[in-house]
């Protein structure tokens, strides 16, 4: 009953409808043209190339496109040189004095940073279209009747085209931003992701239910309690603070127009303040290894994304990114000079570098079990999969894609939330006074 009633009070909010609408208007258009194959390839003959791209690392990028990837679509490279650019402009703002000077520019320099990401994502993909061409002509076993256009027009054709579906897509999550809601990329991965999922489920309920020795339905209602508890553990993780005290002298309250003495407040430090990106650094880490080990058979066990040695290699790669990452995105000296000039400081820590200190000590003994419960949970499907599960309907179980797809529905709820807390005085709790009704 309060589910409805949340719904119809979701509805009444015209803004908050209108940013709806517009955002699943926008996504089922991402949606759409994931179909559309490029110009001069068969997709009837895509049998093989959907084989190849179902297991391993480029199952794992098929997922992110929703299957775009092995339906040789328009979209086939999706939103990931975006994401690729983003983590490289952000990696060069350690470094580059004129990217440094753009962060502390406020919204101008935002804008630039926005649009330099912008034109990396395009030389980016310019660089990735190519290979994709290449691999599905060379590396995919494609038969030459796949493709309908022979030669230079289909290359540039194909370029050109990938190269456009990046753009529109980077284009659609900008505009989901903006003017809808959520993190507009966040949500078009998350809705790749999501596209997957009847699709495993029931081929895992197949294997399941028609083989007599696998367990039938009393597995299946197993697994589905496993994965609910995952899930839980997962939004602990995204959401797990520690809060460090902070005691300001005298702060200003606007509303009152006067001075508060004793005020205080808390720094929220994120006990996995790198999110997902220690994985996608460590995934992208492992094509060296899975490279290495076809030329060199001692390292073959590293070919293996579900065995021993290559999970052993990726967690310790997780637990080292997200120490590097936080490290990077996480500016204690600035947030220690800012504390300082608003007249605030922490109990017993002297203002300036004890008080940086002291928040890069607490950083890092929370990073630990931080990043070994990351490192837990991005090789649950493989520990899934060894325990027969199908690898598609694994894939669920945790890593990278179980991460956004929570993130992106908490950060999701608490923007739709934060419109129901504008029309009423609790928002989603059970009882309260709307605010139309005051008046």
């Amino acid at each position: 009953m309060k589910l409805i009633n949340t719904l119809r009070d979701i509805w009444k909010i015209e803004e908050l409808k209108q940013k709806l609408i517009l955002t699943l208007g926008l996504i089922a258009v991402y949606r759409f043209m994931a179909q559309v194959p490029l110009p001069g390839i068969d997709p009837l003959q895509l049998a093989s190339l959907k084989s190849q791209t179902s297991t391993g690392l480029l199952g794992l990028l098929n997922a992110f496109t929703g299957g775009a990837f092995s339906r040789a679509s328009i979209m086939a490279l999706g939103i990931m040189p975006y994401i690729s650019a983003s983590i490289v402009v952000q990696l060069m703002g350690i470094a580059v004095p004129y990217l440094q000077k753009l962060q502390k520019d406020g919204e101008s320099g935002r804008k630039k940073i926005t649009q330099i990401t912008r034109w990396l994502t395009i030389g980016i993909t310019l660089v990735q279209a190519p290979t994709y061409i290449t691999a599905i002509k060379t590396s995919f076993g494609l038969p030459e009747q796949a493709f309908l256009v022979p030669g230079g027009a289909f290359w540039f054709s194909s370029i050109i085209l990938l190269t456009a579906g990046t753009v529109f897509a980077m284009w659609l999550g900008e505009r989901i931003t903006d003017k809808g809601v959520g993190n507009g990329i966040s949500l078009l991965i998350t809705v790749g992701i999501l596209a997957r999922f009847p699709s495993a489920f029931v081929q895992e309920l197949v294997a399941k239910t028609s083989n007599a020795g696998a367990g039938g339905f009393m597995m299946i209602l197993l697994e589905i309690f496993v994965w609910f508890v995952v899930i839980l553990l997962t939004v602990l993780l995204v959401t797990a603070v520690r809060k460090i005290a902070v005691q300001y002298a005298r702060r200003t309250v606007v509303g009152d127009i006067k001075d508060v003495a004793g005020a205080r407040q808390y720094i929220p430090l994120k006990l996995n303040a790198a999110g997902v990106m220690p994985i996608i650094f460590a995934q992208a880490i492992m094509f060296l290894p899975v490279a290495l080990a076809r030329k060199y058979p001692m390292l073959s066990e590293l070919q293996d994304i579900h065995g021993l040695w290559y999970n052993v290699l990726f967690a310790v790669l997780i637990i080292v990114f997200s120490y590097f990452y936080t490290a990077i995105t996480i500016p204690t000296n600035k947030m220690a000079d800012d504390l300082k000039r608003s007249g605030g400081f922490i109990p017993g820590i002297k203002p300036g570098s004890d008080t940086a200190e002291r928040l890069d000590s607490v950083l890092s003994r929370i990073t630990f079990p931080g990043s070994l419960f990351l490192a837990a949970l991005s090789i649950l499907p493989a520990i899934a999969y060894q325990f027969g599960v199908q690898q598609s309907w694994a894939m669920f179980y945790g890593g990278t894609s179980l991460i956004i797809m929570v993130g992106v529905a908490i950060d999701t709820i608490q923007q739709i939330n934060s419109y129901l807390l504008n029309s009423h005085y609790d928002g989603l709790m059970k009882t309260g006074t709307s605010r139309k009704a005051l008046k």
